[in-house]
């Protein structure tokens, strides 16, 4: 159906969301930006997978724009001799960068958000098991998308929406928490976070180190006394609001608003639309 979509409507590029999705362009010749996350960057270890796209990638002009620049090296040795690598970050929306933050002094709250598979959660119920309770409490939101039991110290609070984050959870909270074993691209409720001047303790895989500075704008932990020593340093009320400024001011001079990614995209689209040298 998405073939068959392709070569029914006429377009001068064809913006494509995920490399699965730049396989049906095979027999066309229209010029492709195609974009690259963390999941379908993964698909790429599929036999076959690079083959079908290198095929697909010879037919046309094509920018590869993976979202954060930790997957350039890869696709360039894949892809470089057929296509540009131009890794185009997303935006965040405004209200986020006007969150006043007013952490409790009384009990520390923290945040997960996330869906909730195996992956996503990662190691946070295993090592999160004696470092929360009554004064440090873990609040978790997200589908239930895998059959997981959770920690009664856990407080599962089901799926949220922005609003709630904006105006309830994050001008109190006292950072967020990821220990994703996920394939990850550039979390989007990370970038968010930051940009809410949220400080961020993360598991330390290369799309986490694609955003956090190490004692920064944020905390990476690969051991559970890593993210012991993360929460006592981030729990200190200087080091909690120099790390989230911190934070909020490398999200926007880095990355930006939607605006900014709108731009991007933008000037990819005049690139691949210039007469061919």
């Amino acid at each position: 159906r998405l073939g068959r979509t392709y070569r029914r409507q006429s377009a001068d590029v064809a913006h494509v969301n995920w490399l699965q999705n730049a396989l049906p362009l095979w027999g066309t010749r229209t010029p492709a930006l195609i974009t690259v996350l963390g999941s379908d960057f993964g698909l790429l270890r599929l036999p076959g997978m690079k083959a079908l796209l290198r095929a697909v990638l010879r037919q046309r002009r094509a920018i590869l724009a993976p979202n954060a620049d930790w997957m350039r090296s890869g696709l360039e040795q894949a892809f470089g001799d057929l296509a540009e690598i131009r890794p185009i970050t997303f935006g965040v929306d405004d209200p986020w960068f006007a969150v006043t933050r007013r952490p409790p002094e009384d009990a520390h709250h923290w945040l997960a958000i996330t869906r909730l598979t195996r992956n996503k959660v990662g190691d946070l119920f295993e090592w999160g098991e004696g470092l929360f309770g009554q004064d440090r409490q873990l609040h978790l939101f997200g589908p239930m998308q895998e059959k997981i039991e959770l920690p009664p110290w856990a407080q599962y609070h089901g799926p949220t929406h922005p609003t709630e984050l904006l105006q309830t959870w994050f001008p109190h909270a006292c950072g967020l928490i990821t220990l994703s074993r996920h394939d990850e691209g550039r979390p989007q409720v990370m970038l968010e976070a930051m940009a809410a001047g949220l400080p961020v303790i993360a598991s330390d895989l290369p799309a986490h180190r694609d955003i956090v500075r190490h004692r920064q704008t944020g905390w990476l932990a690969a051991t559970r006394d890593e993210l012991c020593q993360g929460l006592d340093w981030l729990e200190d009320p200087a080091c909690n609001l120099k790390t989230g400024e911190a934070a909020r001011i490398w999200i926007r001079e880095s990355i930006g608003t939607w605006d900014d990614c709108a731009g991007r995209y933008a000037a990819a689209y005049r690139q691949l639309l210039e007469p061919a040298r």
